[in-house]
């Protein structure tokens, strides 16, 4: 395996390009941290951030999840579908 195509081949198996997969996955890990942080906060604070952890996750779960199935094309009768 060449290396241009350890990091080509899983952002293409999602229908994206090395760049646009490294601003979704930039933009998603950042989200998560953030979300982890109003996470601990709330836990020392339960009257803050009462519901971010929660929605961030949903969020992000819509995101990646759900819009990436409708954005994929169908499988190629006998084609393997990527890992």
């Amino acid at each position: 395996m060449s290396i241009l195509r350890t990091f080509t081949d899983h952002p293409a198996s999602v229908g994206e390009s090395y760049l646009e997969h490294l601003g979704r996955a930039t933009a998603f890990g950042l989200r998560m941290i953030f979300a982890g942080l109003a996470c601990l906060l709330h836990g020392l604070l339960p009257f803050l951030f009462q519901r971010t952890g929660s929605r961030a996750i949903s969020e992000l779960h819509e995101r990646m999840v759900v819009n990436r199935r409708v954005a994929r094309p169908a499988p190629v009768h006998g084609a393997r579908l990527p890992s």
